[in-house]
């Protein structure tokens, strides 16, 4: 499914529309973009509208695009939530690399965070970071995301192998985060 809006400082959360597609053919064609994804080739448009659809008809996804300055610059997602166990998985991909390093991923963080915990009632998030991707450990840290681990040798990309560092946030650490930066702002 595709999330609600969520407002933040620079970017909004909202749902993807079908024009928004070409977009993430053009960004996956980059490899700026996809040296950290999963991603072995750019899809073909037809390929992101099949994905459109299976993801608007998911009830195990929240999918939002991110904007800024009234423009689509990638998007961000709740994925394969676990409803008995209230845990989900979670990505991001800024596509367009104009906005990288401007506090966009942590705040698509903040709020996709925020919603997974007070709107879906999950417990636990959990992310993994190919171990050179400083930048988004970084932003999820930011948010509260503390690393649990490393898978050691676990993707193979550009001709070598690369950890993967796990992350993870539990609702009652967010919970406590949010009340301390409530009391310092006092």
């Amino acid at each position: 499914m595709f999330g609600p809006i969520l407002h933040g400082p620079s970017v909004t959360l909202a749902p993807l529309e079908p024009e928004h597609l070409e977009h993430y053919c053009h960004w996956f064609a980059e490899p700026d973009v996809t040296r950290f994804l999963k991603l072995r080739h750019p899809p073909t448009l037809a390929e992101e509208h099949a994905w459109f659809e299976r993801t608007a008809a998911s009830s195990n996804d929240v999918v939002w695009g991110l904007f800024a300055d009234g423009q689509h610059i990638g998007s961000t997602a709740i994925h394969r939530i676990d409803w008995s166990n209230r845990r989900a998985q979670t990505g991001i991909v800024i596509g367009d690399t104009t906005w990288w390093g401007r506090g966009i991923a942590t705040q698509s963080h903040a709020l996709r965070t925020r919603y997974a915990f007070q709107e879906l009632n999950l417990e636990k998030l959990v992310t993994t970071v190919i171990e050179s991707n400083t930048a988004s450990q970084r932003a999820l840290e930011r948010v509260g995301y503390g690393s649990i681990g490393v898978h050691r040798r676990h993707e193979f990309r550009q001709g070598r192998w690369w950890d993967t560092r796990i992350l993870e946030l539990l609702r009652d650490d967010w919970l406590a985060r949010q009340s301390a930066a409530r009391a310092a702002s006092q």
